[in-house]
């Protein structure tokens, strides 16, 4: 219990507030840096040429040496490329590998944005908010849609360009479906209980309500 009233203690709240508001400023930089990396070419996936199968090649080179690298990024999914009739692979696949990080990197830094607006809010004092409980809301949402439906698009992205290019790609996705998806209604539940918090305060201080205790 010591512990517990510890960390809630405003004392100690508002700079771990500020801290985690630092934190989220920090992942959102790191995914959009991630992203910027992505479309250089610096993803990573499974290459399959006329030479061989070369696993965690980049578009970004021309020989596939995993120790002449310097940076790279890997969206966590099984991403497979073939080459085209002259062993290459194509504007367009290259496309499609970069938005296959982009449809996930997108609303998870929205979420985290949002997510250090309530930190904000918990730095200045202002907790129980109807505000905290929108942010919340929103970034559960986010979270939640990443987790659920950005699969089917990294399907359908892949589908796509298939369609529209010589070389070839594969996409095996969904796996942190159940993680994410727990997260992210936690992160509803917890903007339903301020929700709530915020209401039944209110009409504890109404007019009506101090009225009547003043009439017992």
């Amino acid at each position: 219990m010591k512990i517990i009233e510890t960390l809630t203690d405003e004392r100690f709240a508002r700079p771990a507030a500020g801290f985690l508001k630092a934190a989220c400023y920090f992942v959102i930089c790191f995914y959009f840096f991630c992203t910027v990396l992505s479309f250089m070419g610096r993803q990573t996936f499974f290459l399959h040429t006329k030479k061989g199968t070369f696993e965690g090649a980049i578009y970004a080179e021309e020989y596939h040496d995993p120790h002449s690298r310097s940076m790279t990024v890997s969206t966590g999914d099984d991403i497979h490329v073939w080459t085209d009739a002259n062993d290459q692979i194509g504007v367009t696949v290259q496309i499609g590998i970069a938005l296959l990080y982009a449809v996930y990197a997108v609303p998870m830094m929205a979420a985290f944005w949002f997510l250090s607006r309530v930190f904000l809010n918990i730095q200045k004092g202002r907790i129980f908010i109807e505000q905290n409980s929108v942010f919340l809301l929103y970034c559960g949402l986010l979270q939640f849609s990443a987790a659920v439906f950005v699969p089917f698009i990294k399907l359908l992205i892949c589908g796509l360009m298939n369609l529209v290019s010589d070389s070839q790609m594969s996409v095996s996705t969904g796996q942190a479906m159940l993680n994410m998806s727990i997260s992210s209604i936690s992160f509803i539940v917890a903007a339903y209980i301020i929700h709530y918090g915020v209401h039944l305060h209110k009409e504890e201080e109404s007019p009506l309500n101090r009225a009547g205790g003043l009439r017992r």
